[in-house]
């Protein structure tokens, strides 16, 4: 079932979401099914519990190929639950890169966000599984970005220089019937 859509504003995105203790339950399989109804029917390419009003650490992201993000690489379909996020920085210049982000929660808008090029992340699967990757490029600005909402951040606030960010419609023109 596809969901509301929180939008820029909602207290539950700005706040930090709860962990997740009932693993492989009907209700958490509900709501992971759901998120990913959700994300594709706004052809998004990740979504975060808070982001359909559920203040809980879950995280789900992956594509094969992206209308949002169509130089994008293929990401894997992951399901991450109660998620951690290290950033793979040694201090030099290459740590980090610049890239265009929108949101689902921020819909029409999208800004240029510094991550961390490479990153590694350890969570649980729905059955509480581990799942642990490192990940680089696109692969790990989707993950920094989801995990953000966990933790109330929402791309904006990470913004650096505001001349890049603007309508996507006026930004990618090429793009104008895409979300």
């Amino acid at each position: 079932m596809v969901l509301e859509v929180m939008r820029l504003g909602e207290p539950v995105l700005m706040k930090e979401a709860l962990p997740v203790r009932d693993f492989g339950s009907p209700r958490l399989r509900k709501l992971v099914a759901d998120m990913w109804d959700t994300m594709h029917a706004e052809g998004g390419v990740g979504i975060a519990a808070p982001q359909v009003g559920v203040s809980e650490r879950i995280i789900c992201f992956g594509f094969e190929a992206s209308s949002r993000y169509p130089d994008a690489p293929a990401v894997p379909q992951t399901v991450l639950i109660n998620p951690t996020v290290e950033l793979l920085i040694d201090g030099t210049a290459d740590d980090w890169e610049n890239g265009w982000e929108g949101c689902l929660s921020v819909p029409g808008v999208r800004g240029v966000v510094p991550r961390a090029r490479r990153i590694h992340y350890t969570g649980f699967g729905l059955d509480g599984e581990t799942i642990e990757r490192e990940a680089q490029g696109f692969h790990a600005r989707v993950v920094q970005h989801e995990f953000d909402h966990l933790k109330g951040i929402v791309y904006p606030m990470r913004i650096k220089d505001w001349t890049h960010f603007g309508y996507s419609d006026v930004l990618f023109p090429e793009l104008k019937d895409q979300r």
